[in-house]
């Protein structure tokens, strides 16, 4: 073992002192002073050392493989005949650098030598990245103090930014949002891996991603050919399915590709019960059922925490990755459908007095897994004031709450892993509209306070914040109310907990990556053919009048083309409006034969997506200045609405004088920015005159089908596919299974008259063939589907109504 001198300073006696006061690191020295001098004379060598590139291997025998970067400066230390990392390059194996020991073990001993400062920078986690970075905006970033176009360097290169937040504010948790490809996004790890793995304690990067297996619908799918990364219907789609199966299959092939991709960390399941058919986020949610959601998530997060295979401990392994399940405790509740991004939508109400139905998903799905890593690693609040909610009469946004975070998340039901809070809840607040503005219920805080209240509530981990600063005078405002004491324990608290998460993932050990290995791995024919099967099991049919499906091959189709109106999308970008073909035709010709005259077909097909609000999805700033509240009607029908029985006056609201205490939208009328798909189905219906009109809905929201069903012969839903499992389920190559995970309601009466907090309480479209678009319903070619399905989802479904 090499010695290397260092200076000693006066907080190496504290840690030693520290130390030697936690018993079973005391016992762990001791066996190991012990062992190491009766063997240091015969010791065998049970190692060997490789270099792959840029990165030196160590095969350990029986043990772990270690992955290092000579450019880093690390040295191995040796013991019991196994070589380990020297991290902190202190010439001795530490316990937190023995890969023998448990991940708690480890975490508890890194987390008492590490500075504040370093502790505040592992409280971080990054705001959005893109590899390479943009040249401004939401994601920019320079190289060399150029935008990466002018600065000559690689796409993998480290940008100024994240050189800086790394270092000099100790952030380890990097948001990857674009990547150029797998192999960049692959380099880009390593780079970031050696740059980090030179300082301080050596503690790696713990980078993670939203969901990221998204179709691209023009995309051709070939059984022999791979892409980018598996497609995959989204989460509501995966709930069509009806199957934890398929949806635990999908969390382990996207974990490998995560892991191939230096991903460690899912920001998902978001597993919030969509008991309001009008949010926003409906489509990223399993749905309003509570037992469907709670099996899909327990199989999700299963799937992606439990390693199949390379384990290292108690189900985690190098396959693993940490899954965040999101929004405590529950963020589907919204007033009039709005979302709490935006401060019109920062109130989530239960009418129905049903908050405990929004925790199924969390208890009985997500923290109680049957692989061996337990519950989910993770937990993020959501925005909302869950209004009137806390005992105590606080309203406050759920990150900030001590009731919901300490008292009934961690004291309550036990959970003790990592709370991060989402996205920008400590900005400051801007106007109404603004988005990711969001310290809903204590905008009066300073920056600094906001952070101390949410540390004191329970929570570990800042999102989307790359400053240190803030965190640190937390941490003085805390150590002047409660002492230093107090305080150190509080953030070791937290250490342990954000360390723990990458220690089990094997990160400390190895956290490089070999490129061929990403670029054979991530969207594999395996994996996209996986990918694929799941996009045929998410389609439902709802309506097949006369048998006009499936369509025979090489009939004549009619498809329009669909107008595309102007909008700004979730995060306030705009995307301007054009016409385009819903298909790519190319595709569609190795199936039908394809005109562009009515007349000539023999059936036609309309491809459409739910009714959108565009900018005034709850609020209108034109309103407001005309002197009205600002609030709107979120409409799920395409044409003309008017909210005459909106709730009046709102059940919550702000009373500062810059904000809105009622906020009724009572009497006012709104249209469907995509009132076009509406006119494109009756126009087709016309030309098409006797001749059978096939509509193909994709679905983010529930829809008021009364406009046009009645006209169309044919209605497939689906939640975001490829064209060619659309064309292969319309043409009869597979037959449809998927169900409703959702009510389609009558009418928008019984969308304003239904609770936000509650599941399946509006009046369900009946169609012209007499089925009823309810939870679980769905066609095959035989009729209504009736199997083990129906039967454990929708016959002994609960409804839950407490009016």
């Amino acid at each position: 073992m090499k010695n290397v001198k260092s200076g000693f300073q006066d907080r190496d006696i504290v840690s030693i002192l520290r130390f030697f006061s936690q018993p079973r690191l005391l016992v762990y020295f001791l066996t190991a002073a012990v062992f190491s001098l009766s063997n240091q004379c015969s010791e065998r060598i049970r190692w060997s050392e490789t270099n792959s590139g840029d990165i030196n291997l160590v095969i350990n025998e029986d043990g772990q493989t270690l992955g290092y970067s000579p450019s880093s400066g690390i040295k191995l230390v040796t013991d019991g005949g196994y070589a380990f990392k020297d991290l902190n390059r202190n010439g001795q194996l530490d316990p937190y650098e023995d890969w023998r020991l448990d991940a708690g073990t480890r975490a508890a001993d890194l987390a008492s030598r590490m500075s504040v400062e370093q502790i505040a920078g592992l409280m971080l986690y990054s705001r959005h990245q893109s590899i390479p970075a943009g040249s401004r905006g939401f994601m920019g970033d320079t190289y060399g103090g150029k935008p990466f176009r002018e600065s000559g360097a690689r796409a993998s290169d480290l940008a100024d930014g994240q050189k800086k937040y790394l270092e000099e504010d100790n952030l380890r948790h990097v948001l990857i949002t674009r990547v150029e490809s797998p192999e960049v996004a692959a380099r880009w790890n390593n780079h970031a891996q050696a740059f980090v793995e030179g300082l301080g304690f050596g503690i790696p990067v713990n980078s993670s991603s939203d969901p990221r297996h998204r179709t691209i619908a023009d995309a051709e799918y070939n059984a022999g050919a791979g892409g980018d990364i598996s497609m995959w219907p989204g989460s509501i789609g995966l709930a069509a399915s009806f199957d934890p199966e398929l949806v635990h299959q999908f969390g382990q092939i996207a974990s490998r590709e995560y892991r191939a991709l230096g991903i460690a960390t899912a920001l998902s399941p978001q597993v919030d019960l969509a008991t309001d058919p009008r949010w926003y986020r409906f489509s990223g949610t399993f749905g309003p059922d509570p037992r469907l959601t709670a099996d899909l998530a327990r199989a999700y997060v299963d799937g992606f925490q439990t390693s199949s295979s390379m384990e290292i401990s108690e189900g985690w392994g190098f396959e693993s990755v940490n899954a965040m399940a999101k929004h405590w405790p529950g963020g589907g509740t919204g007033e009039g459908g709005r979302d709490a991004h935006y401060g019109f939508g920062k109130y989530a109400v239960y009418p129905g007095n049903n908050l405990e139905t929004h925790l199924i998903p969390f208890l009985e799905g997500a923290f109680d897994l049957a692989g061996g890593t337990g519950m989910a690693s993770a937990v993020m609040p959501y925005y909302t004031i869950s209004f009137n909610q806390d005992p105590t009469g606080a309203n406050v946004g759920n990150a900030f709450s001590s009731y919901f975070i300490g008292e009934m998340l961690r004291e309550e039901y036990g959970y003790d892993g990592v709370v991060c809070t989402d996205w920008g809840v400590t900005r400051d607040e801007g106007d109404m509209d603004s988005f990711g503005q969001t310290p809903w219920g204590v905008e009066h805080l300073t920056e600094a306070e906001k952070h101390y209240r949410i540390l004191m509530a329970g929570v570990d981990q800042f999102g989307g914040n790359n400053a240190a600063g803030p965190v640190l005078e937390a941490y003085r405002l805390g150590v002047a109310e409660h002492g230093e004491e107090f305080m150190r324990s509080r953030f070791e608290t937290s250490a342990i907990r954000l360390l723990k998460n990458i220690f089990r993932v094997g990160l400390f050990e190895n956290p490089y990556l070999d490129i061929e290995k990403t670029r054979s791995l991530v969207g594999n024919p395996e994996f996209m053919k996986a990918g694929y099967e799941a996009q045929l099991k998410s389609i439902v049919m709802l309506k097949n009048q006369d048998h006009v499906l499936p369509v025979e091959k090489n009939s004549t189709v009619y498809i329009p083309k669909r107008y595309i109106p102007a909008r700004r999308n979730f995060m306030g970008q705009e995307d301007p409006g054009r016409w385009e073909d819903p298909l790519n035709l190319e595709i569609v010709k190795k199936y039908y034969r394809v005109t562009k005259d009515p007349a000539q077909a023999d059936f036609a097909l309309v491809l459409i997506t739910s009714p959108f609000a565009g900018r005034t999805a709850g609020y209108d700033p034109a309103d407001a200045e005309k002197g009205g509240n600002g609030f709107m009607p979120i409409s799920l029908q395409y044409g003309p609405y008017t909210a005459t029985f909106a709730r009046d006056p709102s059940l919550a609201g702000d009373p500062r004088e810059k904000d809105v205490l009622n906020r009724t939208y009572r009497g006012k009328k709104v249209t469907a920015a995509n009132q076009s798909d509406l006119e494109i189905v009756l126009e087709t219906s016309n030309k098409m005159k006797d001749k059978p009109v096939i509509v193909s809905l994709e679905l983010s929201n529930p829809t008021v089908l009364t406009e046009f069903e009645g006209q169309i012969e044919g209605l497939l839903v689906n939640f975001g596919i490829q064209d060619q499992a659309l064309l292969d389920i319309l043409s009869g190559d597979a037959e449809p299974s998927g169900l409703l995970p959702l009510q389609m309601p009558a009418h928008m009466t019984t969308v304003e008259e239904q609770f936000e907090d509650v599941p399946f309480d509006m009046q369900c479209h009946v169609d012209s063939e007499g089925n009823v678009y309810d939870f679980g319903f769905g066609l095959d070619w035989k009729g209504k589907i009736s199997d083990e399905r129906t039967a454990r989802y929708v016959k002994n479904r609960q409804i839950v109504q407490n009016r």
